[in-house]
């Protein structure tokens, strides 16, 4: 139990740092740390395959091109040039709290909730038949939704590139 507390603890400090750190690239290594141990929940939970493909996939592939677009758009000059924050923390500081009292609501009702989650998983929880059948027939659309929102992100930091190059 004591080894969940830490990855519990090391993937909410990298996904604070994510968030806060001023380097993105210093951000892309500290998503990388989160994206392993939400990895190693799923190890726990006794789901292999979405382990492998979580390290795969997002700690790998998608962190490479996450890497890449950071460099190509070469951040530090943005940054450099960038005003003052004044009205982005003004909103962060009131929508901080409400999206903290949205969530702290919705645990609480659930957990009070006769539908709360019991607590056990199916027989093919994690196994690649499981995950083929969620993804191309309960859920097909979200992930074409997301393999074609992944390509526009991708062409649109090339776009954004060749603009600064001519």
């Amino acid at each position: 139990m004591l080894i969940i507390n830490v990855i519990a603890f090391v993937a909410i400090f990298s996904a604070l740092m994510v968030v806060f750190h001023r380097s993105p690239m210093v951000s892309v290594v500290f998503l990388i740390v989160n994206l392993v141990c939400i990895a190693l929940f799923f190890l726990f939970l006794h789901a292999q395959f979405l382990f492998a493909i979580q390290l795969i996939v997002y700690a790998g592939a998608i962190m490479v091109l996450f890497v890449f677009v950071v460099m190509l758009l070469n951040l530090r000059q943005e940054e450099e040039q960038r005003p003052g924050w004044r009205i982005q923390r003004a909103l962060a500081f009131v929508a901080g709290p409400l999206l903290v009292g949205a969530l702290w609501t919705a645990l609480w009702r659930r957990g009070r909730s006769s539908e709360a989650f019991p607590g056990g998983f199916s027989s093919g929880f994690g196994t690649a038949e499981d995950i083929g059948r969620l993804l191309f027939n309960d859920y097909l659309f979200q992930f074409e939704a997301a393999s074609v929102l992944l390509v526009v992100a991708m062409i649109g930091a090339v776009v954004l590139a060749r603009r600064r190059e001519s």
